[in-house]
């Protein structure tokens, strides 16, 4: 496991310190002064260690070390620290010592991973860290330099960017990494970014605590996630404290968090994530890891996990579940991962608040709801919605168990899936096409993805109209708007509607998404159907003719053949394509294929794209 550990030698806050604190700090702890130097010689700091989470995997890349002075003393504050340290000019010897304390309880707890040595730009070029010695002490360690990552904190403005710049090509020369830490907060932390290209930068938690409720930190986020990606640099979101931070950390696709929702600092750090934590990465990523693929319309997008009982575990403990817990519903009961039934909080308490009741309670296997609603999964929530209507209603309040290979994983509700119902018809209202109200291009694209990441094969029809252009100039454009929605009920009629998708992508050009075993037919049908169909919207003379004389671009008399379809088909195979924009592509080759023949024509693409 690859992982990370920080040492802020520099105090997070120092930035906002200003002379009038410190003189008034000197003033009211003058004696302090004297007892930094017996600090730095008797080497009275301690080293603790915050954990830093991969939110790929849940986890730990590493550590980020905090310095502490004695627990008696004011300097025990890093703030105080590093303030008495300026006055006396001492700041260098503090920050190397401080180097020296954290690599020296890095190595002896053997923490797993690399290190990430926060040095400020003046130490960075300060010879006594240039002449190597900082490197023959990590040598003595037994910790490789390609471990190790120089993070580089601002305590006040950098001029000299390509000093900075030269300094750290010698160190990358010799295994390091680098990072910028506080992005937002410093002074140019933006530009060292452009100048050094780190590979890592750490966003100051300020933009991150309340991100869930505040959309201009979000839209900070997104901005420098997509200047990381195409930087090839990763981010650290600093200072998650709930786990509404940590979700959005994680939807923005943030490769690295920490705070204290994942484990606060500490001498000796955890070296698992929380279950909390673990449990909201898992379900992530169970659900398709990226944003534009956690929008599959299936029952694991309502899932809840709730701890389930047993079968033997006694009805005290549950009642006890539900009292603690005023928003807990039921409970789901389990034997060796297979859901056997449910408990439900209102017909539990209903039971016992009766008198006596409850010292006749017995088991919760005794008492709970047998043969509840149970679901796989991948079942699409129009299916999951059609079994809630014509199953017990009491499963609507009850909620349902869903299964992964008929093992519990969790329970969904109702109300969820009637929300999440609601969502999806007003998101489906909202890409519509206006003219033929079919699914427009985003839910196109989203069903071929769900159709590609669940290895689902099917056939990708494309449907264009021929010489429609000339169509509209000789007819007008109300004329054209009747052909299409005329083509939109024809390829309706043509199609399944419980294995066949059908969208309008825009203009004359439609998208079929077939499952349908016989789909070759159902398209030559729509082909027969538009020839014997849409000669009505034609002129006799058109007719006769068998097309339009019309004037080019060039001024001159052109024929064009009358209006037909082409319809280019592509068989797509698990694993054959990527994503929606290859199936797209490959389809646009098809259809001008298909048109490269006169009249309304098929062209099945026969050739097998590869990964």
């Amino acid at each position: 496991m690859y992982a990370s550990l920080t040492i802020p030698t520099h105090r997070k806050n120092f930035r906002s310190l200003n002379v009038e604190f410190l003189d008034e700090f000197d003033l009211a702890h003058g004696h302090i002064m004297s007892h930094l130097q017996e600090l730095i010689s008797l080497r009275k700091l301690t080293a603790l260690f915050q954990p830093i989470m991969d939110m790929n995997n849940a986890e730990f890349l590493g550590f980020e070390g905090l310095i502490r002075g004695p627990a008696d003393s004011p300097l025990h504050s890093p703030i105080n620290l590093f303030a008495a340290a300026e006055k006396q000019g001492l700041t260098l010897e503090v920050e190397m010592l401080s180097r020296q304390i954290v690599l020296e309880a890095f190595a002896r707890q053997n923490l797993p991973g690399s290190l990430f040595l926060n040095i400020s730009p003046d130490a960075l070029t300060h010879p006594s860290f240039k002449n190597g010695r900082t490197l023959e002490f990590m040598r003595a360690l037994k910790i490789d330099p390609a471990r190790v990552v120089i993070e580089i904190t601002e305590n006040k403005p950098t001029y000299d960017f390509e000093a900075m710049r030269v300094a750290l090509l010698h160190y990358r020369a010799m295994g390091f990494k680098t990072a910028i830490d506080d992005l937002g907060e410093g002074f140019s932390s933006l530009r060292l970014w452009s100048e050094l290209r780190p590979d890592f930068i750490k966003i100051d938690m300020h933009f991150v605590q309340g991100v869930d409720h505040d959309p201009v930190k979000l839209q900070f986020l997104k901005s420098i996630q997509q200047i990381a990606v195409s930087c090839g640099t990763r981010v650290i979101a600093e200072g998650i404290e709930t786990e509404g931070e940590l979700r959005v950390v994680q939807t923005l696709g943030i490769a690295l968090g920490q705070g204290y929702f994942i484990a606060r600092p500490a001498c000796k750090p955890p070296l698992l994530a929380p279950l909390e934590a673990v449990n909201i990465i898992n379900l992530f990523n169970t659900q398709g890891g990226e944003p534009d693929q956690r929008s599959q319309r299936t029952a694991l997008k309502l899932l809840n996990y709730i701890e389930p009982a047993e079968p033997c575990m006694p009805m005290e403990r549950v009642f006890e579940r539900f009292s603690d817990d005023q928003y807990l519903r039921v409970i789901p009961v389990v034997k060796n991962g297979y859901p056997l039934g449910l408990i439900n909080r209102f017909q539990l308490l209903e039971r016992y608040t009766e008198p006596f009741q409850r010292a006749s309670m017995g088991l919760c296997g005794e008492l709970m709801l047998p043969e509840p609603l149970r679901v796989e999964k991948d079942m699409p929530i129009e299916y999951l919605c059609q079994l809630m209507l014509d199953t017990d209603s009491q499963h609507f309040t009850d909620g349902f168990i869903i299964m992964d290979n008929k093992r519990y994983i969790g329970v969904g509700s109702g109300q969820d899936l009637l929300r999440e119902l609601t969502r999806m018809q007003r998101n489906s209202a909202r890409h519509a096409n206006p003219l033929s109200l079919l699914p427009g291009s985003v839910p196109v694209k989203e069903q071929i993805e769900r159709l590609l990441q669940t290895n689902t094969p099917f056939v990708a029809c494309y449907c264009d109209l021929d010489n429609f252009k000339v169509f509209n100039e000789n007819y007008s454009y109300r004329k054209g708007d009747e052909l299409i929605q005329l083509l939109g009920r024809l390829l309706g009629w043509a199609c399944d509607y419980e294995l066949d998708f059908i969208g309008h992508i825009g203009g004359d050009e439609f998208v079929l998404l077939m499952q349908s075993h016989n789909w070759k037919t159902r398209c030559e049908q729509v082909l027969y159907l538009f020839e014997q169909a849409a000669p009505m919207l034609f002129k006799e003379e058109h007719i006769k003719l068998g097309g339009f004389l019309n004037e080019a671009r060039d001024g001159q008399i052109h024929f064009y053949p009358v209006t037909s379809l082409s319809i280019g088909a592509l068989q797509v195979s698990p694993g054959q394509f990527l994503s929606h924009h290859e199936v797209l592509a490959a389809l646009d080759g098809a259809v001008k294929m298909a048109k490269k023949s006169p009249g309304n024509s098929l062209f099945v693409e026969q050739r097998t794209s590869k990964k």
